[in-house]
């Protein structure tokens, strides 16, 4: 058995990276709070709520003791939603050790802030932001738990630590780059859940494939230029933690941000769609902070604000669709200003 990680919390995508490094023949212990989840992971390797039919490694074990899963781990590996991240952060600091990696895997904000995940992590820690490591990319749980080929990229400052990530997790079906640019890959994974929101919606409204082309090409524009102005380098939106995640999350029924649109692009309410997920869906937190961060860096994000509008304003989806196709005419390559892309190419 190899070295010991710790999985917080054991969810979806959680439950699959504890999969991932168990058969990475990783000491793997995963904490939840809820004590017959921790059972049914023990006795019957199953999570059914999160991955019906998905059989756990053996050396996947589940604790309730926070102490029990950080204590003698060479990583800690958060998981948890992005409204649970600071206080989970808060527990962990009783146990949590400088010589500890600390990797993050949560696509969000904290709404009442609008900080990024690491910053949060970082304060509750009281460690140094740039120590963090992220890690994104296109990957439904649901198919890495099947040991379905996958690609994802890992970003930290700190670049051992990115390495000591890409070893922990790396092999034959589960591929890892690492990158530097830690806020272009955090605001990647946040953002495009909004944009695939909007993707499911279109086709709940039944508009077709042209239409969804459309919506995800021009998503991928605002969400860099958005990126670019609060710091990101706009080639990362070009990769796995961009283009790439966008693509799987707004075109694939696994996506909890697609059903949850198309059941808002069917007539269904914002309410009667969250109580039928039974399950977090980010975008939902993200377009509410992404309505607040447009404003506050002055940037136009047209599809999210229409989104925005449906979700919390009651607009109907079909008068946002109507609202974004009859905006002025413009070029294509307003993208980014020609300062910033004079900036990335000096």
């Amino acid at each position: 058995m190899g070295e010991k990680v710790a999985v917080l919390v054991a969810g979806s995508w959680g439950t699959a990276l504890g999969s991932v490094l168990a058969d990475n023949d990783m000491n793997v212990m995963i904490w939840t709070r809820s004590e017959a989840q921790r059972d049914e992971i023990n006795n019957k390797h199953s999570n059914e709520h999160f991955l019906p039919g998905a059989v756990l490694p053996a050396n996947l074990v589940a604790t309730c003791d926070m102490e029990q899963a950080v204590t003698g781990a060479k990583a800690v590996v958060i998981v948890a939603p992005s409204s649970a991240v600071r206080d989970v952060s808060h527990s962990l600091k009783a146990y949590w050790t400088n010589e500890m990696t600390v990797i993050h895997a949560t696509k969000g904000f904290e709404t009442e802030s609008l900080k990024r995940i690491s910053t949060v992590i970082a304060e509750e820690l009281e460690c140094d932001e740039n120590e963090i490591v992220v890690l994104s990319g296109p990957s439904h749980a649901e198919e890495v738990v099947k040991r379905c080929p996958t690609t994802i990229v890992v970003a930290s400052l700190n670049d051992e630590r990115a390495k000591l990530a890409q070893d922990l997790f790396m092999n034959t079906y589960f591929r890892v780059y690492t990158n530097r640019d830690v806020i272009g890959v955090e605001l990647a994974g946040a953002f495009k859940n909004i944009i695939a929101l909007g993707a499911g919606l279109s086709d709940g409204l039944g508009h077709g494939d042209n239409a969804k082309a459309a919506l995800i090409t021009r998503g991928l524009a605002e969400i860099t230029r958005i990126g670019v102005e609060m710091g990101a380098n706009p080639l990362t939106f070009a990769g796995l933690a961009g283009i790439g995640d966008l693509v799987v999350t707004a075109t694939s029924q696994h996506s909890r941000n697609w059903r949850a649109g198309y059941m808002l692009g069917q007539g269904k309410s914002l309410e009667d769609v969250l109580s039928q997920m039974g399950m977090v869906v980010e975008g939902i937190r993200t377009t509410k902070a992404a309505h607040v961060i447009s404003n506050k860096y002055n940037v136009q994000m047209p599809i999210a604000a229409q989104i925005y509008h449906v979700l919390f304003e009651g607009l109907d989806p079909s008068i946002a669709v109507d609202a974004l196709m009859g905006r002025d005419r413009k070029t294509e390559m307003e993208m980014i200003s020609l300062q910033t892309y004079e900036q990335w190419h000096t």
